[in-house]
């Protein structure tokens, strides 16, 4: 999903900027959230190795990225996404790029995490109700992205600076446009819940089985959602060694359609929602590779009153959030 992001840097055709442009959808995220909300730390512009004028950001960043399990759509329902209305946010990492931007480190926040779920303006000037001891993905549920960044920020005490959030069809897409990802799995995954089938080894995937995979909970490990935020991180190694591997500029169909099949499905806050403010952020990612992208996993223990839920493993979890100020 960052990894994604990566495809613009590449340059962005003129014939097709319009196009682009229009696909991305955006939230008014500091708006809706004022002034309440851990500091924002400060970005920094840089030389730009493209030899023009125009200095790259290099500060230090957070990301909330989300890949949200849609429930709507034909495409969608098609890939898994089932019959019912609204959406969850399956997938929850917070990427946090370093000064520079050359080293970053992904932190997985399980779904079946137990949160205090603050209360989050809604559209209509109303508000949701605060909950305590509630999952994770129920803060989209009940509030979309603001709510989703708000419990992040409540949970962490880390500003969240950019959201993004790709849908299931939009990430098949991707890695179709990009002709596929290498991943090797540790174990043999026959899941039919995620409509996937591989021996343990090294597999090129296409769209659907690179979604197979990011889907799979019940044929890995204890069948927890632990085992399937494993998947994904390999995953997203694998986007970022498939993006940085390819030359996109000597190849304007693949550059086109990889960009077009992310926007379409991209929703950001309102400060990335331009084609323009994308191709700035990911040429600011040049430098980033996939053995320089750290991947783990929020510490987290049985909770008490549930054992098919977690709790976040404190002071770890407050130590590896402190590392990310």
């Amino acid at each position: 999903m960052l990894a994604g992001l990566l495809v613009l840097g590449a340059g962005a055709a003129a014939w097709a900027y319009l196009r682009l442009d229009g696909n991305i959808r955006g939230v008014d995220i500091d708006q809706a959230l004022g002034d309440d909300r851990p500091p924002r730390g400060a970005a920094t512009p840089a030389p730009s190795p493209y030899g023009d004028a125009s200095p790259l950001p290099d500060g230090a960043l957070n990301l909330l990225v989300l890949g949200s399990d849609a429930r709507s759509g034909a495409e969608n329902r098609e890939l898994g996404g089932g019959e019912a209305g609204g959406a969850r946010s399956d997938t929850a990492m917070v990427v946090h790029l370093d000064a520079g931007r050359t080293s970053a480190t992904v932190v997985s926040i399980p779904r079946d995490t137990l949160v205090d779920r603050p209360s989050c303006p809604r559209e209509d000037g109303g508000a949701t109700r605060p909950a305590s001891g509630v999952m994770f993905n129920t803060a989209y549920e009940v509030g979309g992205p603001v709510c989703a960044v708000k419990t992040v920020e409540t949970l962490t005490g880390v500003r969240m600076d950019h959201y993004v959030e790709i849908d299931f069809a939009g990430f098949a897409r991707l890695v179709d446009a990009l002709g596929g990802v290498t991943v090797t799995t540790r174990q043999d995954i026959d899941d039919d819940r995620s409509h996937l089938t591989l021996d343990a080894g090294t597999h090129h995937l296409d769209g659907r089985q690179a979604l197979g995979l990011a889907r799979t909970r019940y044929a890995v490990g204890d069948g927890s959602d632990l085992g399937r935020i494993t998947l994904q991180q390999d995953l997203v190694k694998a986007l970022v060694r498939r993006v940085t591997e390819l030359d996109l500029l000597t190849s304007p169909t693949v550059l086109f359609e990889a960009a077009d099949a992310l926007t379409d499905s991209l929703t950001t806050d309102t400060s990335l929602d331009s084609l323009g403010e994308l191709v700035t952020f990911a040429r600011s990612l040049g430098g980033l590779t996939a053995d320089r992208v750290t991947t783990v996993t929020m510490p987290v223990l049985p909770a008490p009153s549930d054992p098919n839920r977690v709790v976040a493993d404190e002071p770890e979890a407050g130590r590896l959030w402190a590392s990310l100020k």
